[in-house]
């Protein structure tokens, strides 16, 4: 039997396979038609944006790390991935984490798009063949050191920002936060940064947690009045991901008002079942109404 964990450790330490996993981290998913055969199942929720933009905070669950916020007139977009698989392209298929479920809004759905987040280049948060279908008008804003997976793919107002600075976007302040996690996407890449996103709007303020183990990075920051935190993938990964109860208390270092879980129930990226961060974070809350989304395809109508 081959065992698949010995040879990514080889991998992982020599340079010609990582060279290799960069040029195909790097496509761009126009020809991989093995990925769109057996479509996932559709989303629990299909969102009802009819009335989106008469709020002044909202947002919308899409799935994983995808989230559609509206915050003081803006539209934005976290870490956006539509994909069916998510990794290395090998011609006509991507080798990566299948989709357990489909995202609950379709690219065509979603409405104007003015900024777009990125907050590191893991291929579940940074997802090319996502980027590279959705309109280029977006200001995109990243971590440090991914423009050059991004600039190739049409966008032409990137701005990357490293821990505690900041960049005005319209009605929009929006401020890099650290993180405990890592960046490289391949591990030929150590350079490439990780973040959180604070964005302040109007009288509301939002924390995109991103991907981040338990931290108390986050103390001393004004209190927000919505916290997007991942609650899984932490098992055995508790180094690099937090548990729904580390998320819950990292939210309350935030002041966070509304808590909006992620990461989790969309790809199957570690070994806990996938109902039990949701029901285990529910249990420690023990107040479901600050827990917002609680499926795929939720909203929260904030103001």
């Amino acid at each position: 039997m081959i065992n698949w964990r010995k040879i990514t450790d080889y991998a992982k330490r020599r340079e010609w396979p990582l060279k290799v996993a960069d040029r195909l981290g790097r496509g761009r998913g126009r020809l991989r038609p093995l990925d769109r055969i057996f479509a996932p199942p559709r989303a629990p929720s299909k969102p009802d944006l009819s009335n989106w933009d008469a709020h002044d905070l909202a947002a919308v669950w899409i799935g994983h790390a995808t989230v559609l916020l509206r915050i003081a007139g803006m539209n934005l977009l976290t870490d956006p991935v539509f994909s069916n698989r998510v990794g290395l392209g090998f011609g006509v298929m991507t080798g990566g984490p299948r989709r357990q479920v489909q995202p609950a809004l379709k690219i065509t759905e979603l409405p104007s798009i003015d900024v777009i987040l990125i907050s590191h280049a893991h291929f579940d948060h940074l997802d090319r063949p996502s980027l590279a279908r959705l309109p280029k008008t977006a200001k995109v804003v990243t971590a440090v050191g991914l423009r050059d997976l991004v600039s190739d793919l049409g966008f032409s107002n990137i701005s990357e920002l490293a821990w505690g600075e900041s960049i005005a976007v319209g009605s929009l302040d929006i401020t890099a936060r650290p993180v405990k996690h890592w960046g490289a996407r391949t591990f030929y890449d150590m350079h490439r940064g990780y973040c959180s996103f604070e964005i302040a709007g109007g009288a509301h303020r939002v924390l995109y947690g991103a991907d981040t183990a338990f931290h108390e990075l986050w103390k001393g920051l004004k209190p927000v009045d919505l916290a997007i935190l991942g609650i899984g993938a932490y098992d055995p990964y508790i180094a690099a991901h937090a548990t729904p109860e580390q998320a819950l208390a990292m939210a309350d270092h935030l002041g966070a008002r509304h808590v909006l879980p992620i990461h989790h129930s969309t790809f199957r990226l570690s070994h806990e079942p996938t109902h039990e961060p949701m029901e285990r974070l529910l249990l420690a809350s023990g107040d479901s109404q600050r827990i917002v989304i609680k499926s795929i395809g939720g909203m929260f109508l904030g103001a």
